[in-house]
């Protein structure tokens, strides 16, 4: 009963556990923002294409 009482009362791995649960968080609140920034980032870079491509076209056009 008294290593069971002992264990009860033994604290040294709070902070770990503490530790643990917040790089946790931490690790899934960024990967929710890379998610959600995907989207962004996928139609920014398909805008910027269009453009370019229209330029280049433009170019191609009027250079000939």
């Amino acid at each position: 009963m008294k290593y069971v009482m002992n264990f009860l009362k033994d604290e040294r791995g709070q902070d770990l556990v503490e530790y643990t649960l917040l790089l946790a968080f931490v690790a899934l609140a960024s990967a929710a923002l890379f998610i959600g920034a995907g989207g962004s980032v996928s139609g920014i870079w398909n805008v910027a294409n269009s453009r370019l491509a229209e330029a280049n076209a433009s170019a191609t056009a009027g250079g000939s």
